[in-house]
């Protein structure tokens, strides 16, 4: 894979090779999701200083997170893209900048450190000030984060850490705005984010990356079972996480009109089951990446469906 030239000054072309190792646009996306738990949770938006902290908290947390991926993924990130190189590479959300800048030896090791490091601080001290709960699920999610990256030639059940680690960003801002939330409702949103993560955004990503993982005898889902029982566990996932996306408002103690259910609907079909029945259907490189595209869109759609629900 050839490097993407960067145009403008040296200041921002290195900003920019940041946010490719934090895969800024994707981190923007996923912000969507505590916004929309918190909002549910609530059932009404928080005060100015909940929503200004808990904004920076996600940004940082999203920007740490996934520049402690390629930390931890740094040696094998450069042999698949040794791989990629040879096959063309492939193009999806996580690579708007360009794929693993440190691993193309464009960020050095110390300084990925010290972004890491940074912007996880920032992230604790604003989860902290929310709520010290909030604090010690970020840590945790770090943690699983880097437990996820280390079982790469170990077990493709590492696809069930990937789903922890995208659902805690949605349970600490539920206890953000609320320290004794409801259970029932709880456990409906952890269960429709780690469905989604796994069906939309784990598998297909993988999927997309076969090539190059086999490559590196990687221990992943698509590669362990085959493209049939992948085909499954995406098409079964991403049925019930749409399913529970509509019915998200049942321990919401907000009123929601029927534009939140057409919306969830319309976003559910268009995001997930569609290109996931078409991945079902081809069992292609293509389809599982453009799954990837479209479903990371889902929680902003979500999220979207919700605010207009709220004010119509």
């Amino acid at each position: 894979m050839e490097v993407q030239p960067l145009s403008g000054f040296a200041g921002v072309r290195k900003i920019k090779l940041f946010m490719a190792l934090s895969r800024t646009p994707h981190g923007l996306l996923d912000m969507a999701t505590p916004a929309l738990s918190a909002l549910l949770a609530l059932g009404s938006f928080p005060n100015g200083r909940v929503i200004l902290l808990g904004l920076l908290t996600a940004f940082a947390g999203y920007t740490a997170v996934y520049a402690l991926n390629d930390l931890v993924d740094y040696r094998s990130d450069r042999e698949k893209l040794r791989s990629m190189r040879a096959n063309g590479g492939s193009g999806d959300v996580d690579a708007v900048f360009m794929r693993h800048p440190m691993a193309q030896g464009l960020i050095s090791v110390p300084q990925a450190i010290a972004w890491t490091v940074g912007w996880g601080l920032v992230a604790f001290l604003g989860a902290y000030s929310l709520r010290p709960l909030c604090a010690a699920i970020f840590f945790a999610a770090c943690c699983l984060e880097a437990i996820y990256c280390t079982l790469l030639r170990v077990s493709y059940l590492r696809t069930l850490v990937s789903g922890l680690v995208k659902t805690s960003g949605a349970l600490a801002a539920v206890l953000a705005v609320d320290p004794d939330p409801d259970l029932f409702f709880v456990g409906h949103l952890f269960t429709w984010l780690f469905l989604w993560e796994i069906g939309g955004q784990n598998v297909p990503n993988d999927w997309s990356d076969l090539e190059e993982d086999e490559s590196l005898s990687a221990k992943t889902l698509p590669a362990e079972l085959g493209p049939e029982k992948a085909a499954w566990v995406v098409m079964l996932c991403l049925c019930f996480s749409a399913l529970l996306g509509m019915g998200l408002f049942w321990g919401s103690p907000g009123v929601l009109s029927p534009v939140f259910h057409l919306g969830s609907l319309g976003a559910g079909w268009f995001l997930l089951i569609n290109p996931a029945a078409k991945l079902f259907k081809e069992r292609s490189l293509d389809a599982a990446g453009r799954l990837f595209n479209k479903a990371s869109y889902y929680p902003l759609a979500v999220l979207a469906s919700t605010l207009a629900g709220m004010i119509f």
